[in-house]
């Protein structure tokens, strides 16, 4: 038989050429939620969009959520989210455009929950939508400091906690547009191409100390950083036509980002190291 139906202690599994669809050993990662159970993951830009999804997302994996933002209030809410479904956390107000800061924001995590395992640097700021030549170097310095030089304090002071405690595991965003480029945009995409360029360079100096650096490159998602960019004049006919570079037909779901990220804190990534991980549906490969 082809194919066909088969029930094993449950719902009716397809089977492909022989072989039970999908793979009991798949079927119950997917069923499993505490693939993070007890491990202490911060969470920057935390405050909403991508970070805040993330949040929630690994709070539901059993994860401890340091969650931080510089806006106290939006990080407090991501925080109430994480508690309203029962998940565990605490808030830390950082400015990662500052050194100390960081450094502060990794000493409350271990200090409150006895090590660090894992970390989502995502904090960042939007495209400030000007061509090259008119960007002031105040708003250039501005992007590489948030987008780039924070994410260097961030693994910095990452991989010191891990290695008192045996490892870890990083992920920072980057997005499609660390690979390509688009007009108007030249700040973020310097940034976000030397994020990748960093996560594989902090992945090959910390892997064999048991920490896994990788990087997420999201296409467009439906964060409300997208979407003041979608209200722009500038932008709004450029986003319309994005959507056609995305063969899944649509742009992304912030809680999407947060699943590849706690897969890739979990020990089913276990072998992921110095990878920029595509969640674009497609954007990359047109």
């Amino acid at each position: 038989m082809a194919r066909g139906d088969l029930t094993i202690g449950g719902p009716p599994l397809k089977v492909v050429a022989g072989v039970p669809y999908p793979p009991q050993n798949m079927k119950s990662e997917l069923l499993m939620t505490g693939v993070l159970q007890g491990k202490t993951v911060i969470v920057t830009g935390a405050g909403g969009g991508i970070g805040r999804a993330a949040s929630v997302v690994l709070a539901k994996a059993g994860a401890n959520v340091v969650v931080s933002d510089v806006v106290e209030e939006s990080g407090v809410a991501t925080l109430q989210e994480i508690k309203a479904g029962a998940g565990t956390g605490m808030f830390v107000k950082a400015d990662l455009s500052a050194e100390h800061e960081v450094s502060v924001l990794v000493d409350r995590a271990v200090a409150a929950y006895g090590r660090l395992d894992g970390a989502f640097n995502n904090a960042g700021l939007e495209q400030c939508a000007l061509p090259l030549h008119e960007l002031t170097t105040a708003q250039w310095e501005r992007a590489l400091r948030v987008d780039l030089t924070s994410v260097f304090w961030c693994i910095k002071y990452q991989v010191l906690a891990m290695m008192k405690s045996g490892g870890g595991a990083i992920v920072n965003t980057a997005s499609s547009l660390g690979q390509v480029a688009i007009q108007n945009a030249s700040e973020y995409i310097a940034a976000k191409h030397g994020v990748i360029g960093l996560t594989r360079a902090a992945g090959a100096e910390y892997g064999s100390r048991g920490i896994r650096v990788n990087a997420v490159l999201p296409g467009i998602i439906r964060t409300p950083m997208i979407a003041r960019l979608t209200e722009d004049a500038r932008f709004a006919a450029f986003f319309e036509k994005l959507k056609d570079r995305h063969p899944i037909g649509r742009f992304g779901e912030p809680s999407e980002i947060g699943e590849a990220v706690k897969w890739l804190l979990s020990d089913a990534a276990s072998f992921m190291n110095g990878a920029a991980v595509a969640c674009d549906g497609g954007y990359l490969s047109i």
